[in-house]
């Protein structure tokens, strides 16, 4: 069996509430800035292969009150990760030593993904990494799944996609993959064990 991890909210935290929460001295404002300014759809568009330049040059005119908070979702983006979920990565850990052949497909800006993996030598461990800015697609679309297919000659039915969005998930079938709903570590070895991957 192939196994395919999503990265993000699987095994590193992100999170943009981590970098706003010094900013912001107002909960409420936060909250506002995140649902108005720098939103989730946004953001996608940085998954998509948009620069992070590109995308604070396109929004700062449309909010110029907020010019340095926007500034700062590039400039300080690190800051957003405040670590690994630790239970995750040890299975990671545990099923490279038993030999399985490990994948990830993850919705990421190729610039950042580049700066956080010489943090996380883990991800190391993957014999591949598809990231959606690098390919200018995010997932549930299925053609990122079938990249990661065809690039590594796998078969969608020998393969286990774990992922923490059920919509995620239910793109990853509709390609003839197996999936795991991720939500926590022990839930996702507990089904690992019962599929005897663990």
């Amino acid at each position: 069996m192939n196994i395919i991890f999503d990265i993000g909210m699987v095994l590193i935290q992100w999170d943009p509430r981590h970098l706003y929460r010094k900013i912001f001295d107002d909960e409420t404002k936060m909250e506002w800035f995140l649902a108005n300014v720098c939103t989730s759809a946004w953001n996608l568009e940085q998954d998509r292969g948009r620069s992070f330049a590109e995308a604070v040059t396109q929004i700062t005119p449309h909010h110029p009150e907020y010019a340095s908070e926007i500034e700062a979702f590039d400039k300080r983006w690190a800051e957003m990760i405040p670590g690994v979920i630790e239970g995750s990565v040890d299975i990671l850990e545990a099923l490279h030593k038993k030999g399985a052949r490990l994948y990830a497909i993850t919705n990421w800006n190729q610039d950042k993904f580049n700066e956080t993996k010489l943090n996380y030598p883990f991800l190391n461990l993957f014999r591949d990494i598809v990231v959606s800015g690098d390919e200018k697609l995010i997932k549930p679309d299925p053609k990122i799944f079938e990249i990661c297919l065809k690039r590594n000659k796998l078969n969608a039915a020998d393969c286990l996609f774990i992922d923490d969005s059920e919509k995620n998930v239910r793109g990853a079938e509709a390609v003839g993959m197996q999936a795991h709903h991720f939500t926590t570590p022990d839930k996702l070895r507990i089904d690992l064990k019962k599929r005897n991957l663990l």
